[in-house]
């Protein structure tokens, strides 16, 4: 008898979540896609009716609303969920929902520091909770560890970088949640990944002057931090010049979920992969002066702070 394998993911309006419902779709997957606006849902449901899969169940790509910081948004999605997919649930969630709030730590207000967590953390573990009771339900249709729960993190949830304190500090939180899960769900035959993409051309750092348009000329913070902002903007600059494609990390994704055994964690991009293995590999001191020079940051401190100080008063 064949089973129907029902998969939920958040933030699939763009890029990578996009990118990975499609491929979902296309290998026989019944595809709830998470999308905050009616404008995305119908491009996506567009794209979605071209789709033909190889499987002997045709996959669908259905749109629904998510909002991951919205408490009954999430509740209306597991609802739904829970609907369609009936007594056979979830085989997979894919948590990928996830903003970049960049900026240095002095000047980044509260209120920017709990909307960043609001969607790349907490949103992450309220619909991690609210799905945990259909993914059960997947391992008794399915058997153990064919349900996958994934977690999207990045590169920067291994390397700290200047200027995206709010954005890595977030994704380092969300490998950490990952981790932890992978063995909390272990004897509950629920498989958890952590993906960790380098540059990807997505919409996220599509934004290339996210940075300069927030922290223009005139802001305060380039008294004191403006090399390291405009070291910031051009090293996105030339990381999205080197961007891959949304979809070789969907391909990634989606063999993690195929895969016999869920792979702990899967590293996604040439420039991931070199980055893990030299912070891995090299004393933290030769690290920081990679980073430095990536960002164009000096290694010299300022030598009158008092002249700072006048400029900020």
């Amino acid at each position: 008898m064949t089973r129907t394998s029902w998969a939920l993911i958040s933030g699939a309006s763009t890029g990578i979540g996009r990118a990975t419902a499609l491929r979902l779709a296309g290998q026989g997957f019944q595809v709830l896609a998470g999308v905050r606006s009616q404008s995305a849902a119908d491009s996506l449901s567009g794209e979605g009716a071209k789709l033909t899969s190889p499987s002997s169940t045709p996959g669908r790509l259905i749109p629904v609303m998510l909002d991951v910081t919205d408490a009954s948004s999430i509740s209306a999605a597991i609802g739904r969920a829970g609907e369609l997919a009936g007594s056979s649930g979830l085989r997979v969630v894919i948590n990928n929902a996830g903003i970049v709030v960049p900026g240095p730590v002095e000047y980044v207000t509260a209120a920017d520091w709990r909307r960043q967590f609001d969607v790349n953390f907490f949103g992450m573990i309220e619909l991690t909770r609210a799905a945990l009771p259909l993914l059960r339900q997947g391992v008794a249709n399915h058997g153990a560890f064919v349900p996958r729960l994934l977690f999207i993190s990045s590169i920067g949830g291994r390397v700290s970088q200047p200027i995206l304190a709010p954005y890595t500090t977030s994704k380092f939180a969300t490998s950490a949640l990952g981790d932890s899960l992978r063995l909390e769900l272990r004897r509950q035959g629920i498989g958890v990944t952590v993906i960790e993409p380098g540059a990807i051309s997505t919409e996220i750092w599509g934004k290339g002057d996210i940075a300069s348009e927030q922290f223009h000329p005139q802001h305060p913070a380039r008294v004191l931090y403006g090399p390291e902002i405009d070291g910031l903007v051009k090293a996105a600059k030339r990381a999205s010049a080197r961007a891959i494609p949304a979809d070789v990390a969907a391909k990634a994704i989606v063999r993690s979920v195929l895969a016999k055994r869920p792979p702990a964690r899967v590293l996604v991009g040439r420039d991931a992969k070199i980055a893990a293995k030299l912070r891995n590999l090299l004393p933290l001191s030769w690290f920081d002066a990679i980073l430095m020079r990536e960002f164009n940051i000096s290694s010299l401190p300022v030598t009158k702070p008092d002249a700072v100080e006048s400029k900020l008063a």
